[in-house]
């Protein structure tokens, strides 16, 4: 079986993670969805909406395509993380040239620790390149409309983090 994990910290999923998790899930038989606890981020969403949001947005993908999705917390290095979860593949997305520069490290920290875990890169799709969950929270708490970043349940749970904020602009 093929198993990738696409770790990240998911506060909130945008659009631009469900576009790599689609493509993710066309290349392995399962694939976890690693997310992190990491606590230095103050993450905007407690870890239990963070994963109820992600199986939510997940279980009609999985349904469509017959990949296993499966969420799956984690505080530990990623690369346990991946043994944990017999991930032979770890999935990441990339926006930007900067992106590259700091997963390009990542990887070789990984390979040092476990040469037999692969690392596969998929760019994000053109439209979706800009999107960043920090900008995505930045907007929503300015009262910024960011339903063309995020799915309608994400939306709907910055709107009510957020309150008449997010009303305003309507």
């Amino acid at each position: 079986m093929r198993i990738g994990l696409y770790p990240g910290t998911f506060d909130p999923l945008t659009l631009g993670h469900m576009d790599i998790i689609t493509r993710a899930a066309a290349l392995v038989d399962r694939l976890v969805i690693g997310v992190a606890i990491n606590r230095d981020k103050g993450p905007l969403f407690t870890l239990e909406q963070r994963v109820a949001m992600i199986e939510a947005e997940c279980a009609a993908l999985s349904e469509r395509t017959g990949t296993e999705i499966v969420v799956h917390p984690f505080e530990n290095l990623l690369i346990d993380c991946a043994r944990d979860v017999g991930a032979q593949t770890i999935i990441r997305g990339l926006r930007a040239v900067a992106d590259f520069e700091y997963e390009f490290q990542m990887v070789g920290m990984n390979r040092a620790l476990d040469n037999t875990i692969e690392t596969v890169f998929l760019m994000a799709d053109a439209r979706r390149q800009a999107i960043a969950s920090k900008l995505v929270k930045e907007i929503a708490r300015l009262g910024g409309d960011v339903s063309k970043f995020v799915p309608d349940l994400v939306n709907t749970a910055l709107r009510d983090r957020f309150g008449p904020a997010l009303e305003r602009d309507r």
